[in-house]
């Protein structure tokens, strides 16, 4: 592909984020910005730069300018316009959580497939050049044994649910909840480095008639048993540590971003960190323009099988927890 021609559908602070480094991307044109608010896509253009503004996502569709489109609309949404997008010919980078379901996965990957397009789910964790540095860590602790993970973020839309609202990102309705939104990372993190559990139990906090607020995510392997919590609806310190048999892996503020990685053994007590910038998405948007633009489906298919092995983990964890979505349904 010799250049990428963008087209966003959404608006929140992640669209910002990522187009902010895209805008910037060689062999990248920010081609089209789709709201259903006219108003709201017009700004984005402006701040961007984007081209065109759509209202309607069948007439952006129908560019022929726009050879890629990027999703990061209500979880629920992602699986009909990333279908609709593929149909008409366009490469996807969906948002993370990519959509609730394994069906839905394994449809869209397989009509990509099919039709010789890409499709990425946008999650930085495995673009990030201290993620292969963490895997290369791990044999210096020997046999895993424990891992233990929080990722605490307060939210001031919980102020909001508990004061009558329902803010998107709590509404089952749009598949919302902690687990599809930052406890995300925590059990992605564990499938990218050790794969698919023997077993998965989610023991969520669920706000009346809401979705889950936080909640606990129990994943257990042949060897060892991770523990990941969540929380937007509290206040503390997030954490992803690895404890095996010859020491311990300790990443800085947790599986988003792999900040500083701390190796502690009884020889050594090191720390890692090759991403100077700061910024997550700078990593995760030179790495996917680099996939895109070499057509790298190998590397593509390795990403999409952690993500639909995340997807079918997290569906039936969820399910068994009583967190059910529209999409469940027949």
């Amino acid at each position: 592909m010799q250049e990428l021609r963008l087209a966003t559908i959404g608006s929140g602070m992640i669209v910002h984020a990522l187009l902010s480094h895209f805008k910037n991307a060689p062999s990248v044109t920010l081609e089209a910005a789709y709201s259903r608010s006219k108003e709201t896509g017009e700004a984005l253009a402006r701040e961007f730069g984007c081209r065109k503004v759509f209202t309607s996502l069948e007439e952006m569709l129908l560019d022929p300018k726009v050879n890629t489109v990027y999703i990061a609309s209500p979880n629920l949404l992602h699986f009909a316009q990333a279908k609709q997008a593929l149909e008409a010919g366009k490469h996807v980078i969906c948002e993370k959580p990519f959509v609730p379901t394994r069906a839905q996965a394994q449809t869209l990957i397989d009509l990509a497939r099919e039709k010789r397009l890409l499709l990425a789910e946008a999650v930085p964790t495995p673009y990030l050049p201290n993620f292969p540095v963490l895997r290369r860590l791990l044999p210096e602790i020997g046999q895993v044994r424990l891992v233990l993970a929080n990722y605490t973020q307060y939210s001031a839309r919980f102020d909001k649910l508990r004061g009558g609202e329902k803010p998107n990102i709590f509404n089952p309705a749009l598949a919302g909840g902690c687990l599809m939104d930052i406890n995300f990372y925590n059990v992605y993190l564990n499938i990218a480095l050790f794969g698919v559990p023997k077993s998965a139990a989610y023991y969520p906090n669920i706000y009346p008639g809401a979705a889950d607020t936080s909640g606990v995510f129990v994943m257990q392997y042949d060897s060892f048993v991770s523990t990941n919590a969540g929380a937007k609806d509290a206040k503390g310190k997030s954490f992803f540590t690895i404890e095996g048999e010859r020491g311990s892996i300790e990443i800085e503020n947790g599986a988003n971003g792999l900040q500083r990685i701390r190796l502690l053994t009884a020889e050594k007590d090191e720390t890692f960190n090759e991403q100077p910038d700061p910024d997550r998405w700078f990593y995760e948007v030179r790495a996917l323009t680099k996939c895109f633009l070499d057509e790298d489906q190998k590397t593509l298919d390795t990403l999409l099988e952690t993500t639909l092995n995340t997807v079918t983990v997290m569906e039936a964890a969820r399910k068994k927890a009583g967190l059910r979505f529209p999409c469940d349904e027949p």
